[in-house]
């Protein structure tokens, strides 16, 4: 599903559930020691997860390499590649490319579901609110979706993809998201210089919202 909304030359790779026990994946040492002591569900979307990013580092040639979690929560790449992760109810994906044509990646996964009026009043501003409230009321082709979910799964892509360049922390509300029903949005995460907002896509599908951002380095 992650791959429809992927530019050419980016790998991935998803999974609609877990792999099986954690032993289906072998986890390197250091990955192992992240997740010591979790409970047996994060310990299953962690490793399955983690075999999603093999399998697409394997597309571009590479062997396996640990992916241990860094700063702010962000998968430590190998050398050279950048690249993301997602996982949700029913669903863990991963997208990985070269740090040289690409510069950042993130990727995004909820269920297609609203969220509970009180969250979405603190995750968006005034303007943000506007443009969910006319899509809700003209959805466009494709039906509606959660549109309020699908705002905040495009905050978490662009986030993703912005913060490994950055090292800046931003709440929701820094990160203004503007979807469109055609299956594109805009992002401003804090210092996304005026005019030039970060473009996504995202898709909807069997109860799942995928949403994802790719920066392309200059020709």
């Amino acid at each position: 599903m992650i791959a429809e909304i992927l530019p050419p030359g980016v790998a991935s790779c998803d999974a609609f559930g877990d792999f099986g026990p954690p032993a289906a994946v072998r986890l390197f040492p250091e990955e192992a020691a992240a997740v010591e002591g979790v409970v047996a569900g994060r310990l299953r979307e962690f490793t399955t997860v983690r075999g999603c990013a093999r399998a697409a580092l394997a597309r571009l040639g590479l062997p396996p390499a640990p992916l241990v979690p860094g700063h702010g929560g962000a998968p430590q790449w190998p050398s050279g590649v950048v690249g993301s992760m997602t996982h949700c109810p029913g669903y863990r994906a991963a997208a990985v490319a070269p740090g040289s044509r690409h510069p950042g990646i993130g990727i995004d996964a909820e269920p297609d579901e609203p969220l509970p009026a009180a969250v979405a009043r603190r995750l968006f501003s005034p303007a943000e609110r506007a443009a969910l409230a006319a899509l809700e009321a003209n959805p466009g082709r494709g039906g509606p979706v959660a549109y309020d979910r699908l705002a905040f799964c495009a905050k978490e892509a662009a986030f993703k993809a912005w913060f490994p360049l950055t090292g800046r922390p931003a709440g929701p509300l820094e990160v203004e998201v503007l979807p469109a029903a055609g299956g594109t949005f805009t992002a401003r995460p804090p210092g996304t210089p005026a005019g030039e907002p970060l473009h996504g896509r995202w898709a909807a599908r069997d109860g799942l919202l995928v949403a994802a951002v790719v920066l392309t380095a200059p020709a």
